[in-house]
């Protein structure tokens, strides 16, 4: 089969868009054929640049940091191979370390089945996912097998304390409020609110009633929107379960590192919540305190960090793996999230604070499945093109048809 034959019969049988619907598509076939495709093109150049991202907000503190504030920077390469195909990528490292992949050909840093060669994983993986969909005409979901609905729910992940900015004029819960409304607007119906003012900024008992009437106002406000809460790990166990009581006919929709995870601790927390009727999910597994000697199937995460999340999973302490997209590795997730599966546990990979992210945790989600929910980050990077992705009215991602990852790059 030629590749004009090849591309034709993949999109004959995947995606198709009718009235801004995205129709059901098939798991990618024909995988010798595709490393055929992939191979007869060649790594002719390889370039970086750095971009800035903007948020439509001043974004404050959490329980231990400082401010967000307007957005971060971050690096991207673009290959471009010798037929003229293309595709882009966050991509970290240094230019001497990817210099090597000029010449290389496509097929031979990218499997269709097995995501990107273990050589370049930690280097490229989201440049080459770009450029191999880009090339096959296939977005990434599709490479992954599309096991996921595409429609994916997002929650926004820029509500901090607003409450407390700025310094010398805090514009108290409304402030808050108002960060909701503003990602309201823009689409989004799902709002993680930040947590543990105790811990550092409002020390004590008026820190925690804080939380309180910061959750209470967003959920009176937002009615029919999922409400989230993340403390990083700012509370003690007994002083959360008293949080949990107040809030506890908010309808909250998961708990995100209340305390340090401790088995005994999440036992009390699991058990009050049952007492109070709180049906929150509880998610962890984001932070490490150590880092792996070298990279292996949970890229940059210890195995005892791993084995004590898998524990708590298997006692029913801990229902969603925050582990991050990038310490993971985009193609580890493919032997990932099977695993997370087996072990009863959802995903929804952290993502913060790079505004491309949530588009290729999205492609987790769509193309691998067992996604409960992405975290949104509402910023834009001048150049970057996202206007692919459009919410539904219940928050979601349509994923697009798009090949690759859907992001457009200018300038």
């Amino acid at each position: 089969m030629d590749r004009r034959a090849f591309v034709s019969s993949l999109l004959a049988g995947g995606v198709a868009v009718a009235a801004g619907e995205v129709e059901k598509e098939k798991p990618v076939a024909g995988a010798d054929d595709a490393a055929k495709v992939l191979s007869e093109h060649k790594i002719a150049k390889i370039e970086a640049r750095k971009l800035q991202d903007r948020f439509p907000r001043f974004v404050g503190r959490n329980c231990k940091g400082n401010p967000t504030g307007t957005g971060a920077s971050f690096q991207v390469r673009t290959l471009t191979t010798d037929k003229g195909a293309s595709g882009w990528g966050m991509s970290w490292v240094p230019d001497d370390q990817v210099a090597k992949f000029a010449g290389a050909r496509v097929g031979d840093l990218f499997d269709v089945a097995q995501g990107t060669c273990e050589e370049a994983r930690n280097l490229l993986d989201f440049v080459l996912h770009d450029l191999a969909g880009n090339i096959l005409g296939k977005p990434v979901y599709a490479l992954l097998g599309s096991k996921g609905p595409k429609e994916v729910p997002v929650y926004s992940g820029a509500i901090y304390f607003d409450d407390i900015e700025p310094p010398g004029k805090p514009r108290g819960v409304p402030g808050v409020v108002a960060s909701c409304q503003q990602d309201y607007e823009a689409g989004y119906r799902a709002f993680k609110l930040k947590i543990g003012r105790g811990f550092k900024w409002i020390p004590g008992k008026p820190g925690i009633q804080r939380d309180i009437e910061v959750t209470r106002a967003v959920r009176e406000k937002f009615p029919d929107c999922k409400v989230l809460v993340d403390a990083n790990d700012g509370y003690t166990c007994d002083d959360f379960l008293g949080y949990v009581s107040a809030v506890a006919d908010c309808n909250l929709y998961w708990i995100e590192e209340p305390f340090q995870e401790k088995r005994d601790d999440l036992v009390k927390l699991r058990e009050h919540m049952a007492k109070v009727g709180c049906k929150a999910l509880i998610a962890e597994g984001e932070g490490r305190t150590e880092r792996a000697d070298k990279p292996w199937k949970y890229g940059g995460y210890t195995q005892r960090h791993i084995d004590t999340l898998f524990a708590l999973a298997k006692e029913k302490l801990v229902d969603v793996f925050l582990l991050d997209l990038g310490i993971i590795g985009f193609s580890r997730w493919r032997a990932v999230m099977p695993e997370l599966v087996q072990a009863g546990g959802q995903a929804s990979p952290h993502t913060w604070v790079w505004s491309p992210r949530p588009y290729y945790t999205a492609h987790v989600a769509a193309g691998l499945g067992n996604v409960v929910i992405v975290e949104g980050i509402p910023a834009h990077a001048k150049g970057v093109d996202y206007s692919a992705y459009k919410f539904d009215s219940n928050g979601a991602f349509i994923m697009p048809a798009s090949p690759g990852f859907g992001l457009g790059l200018s300038g």
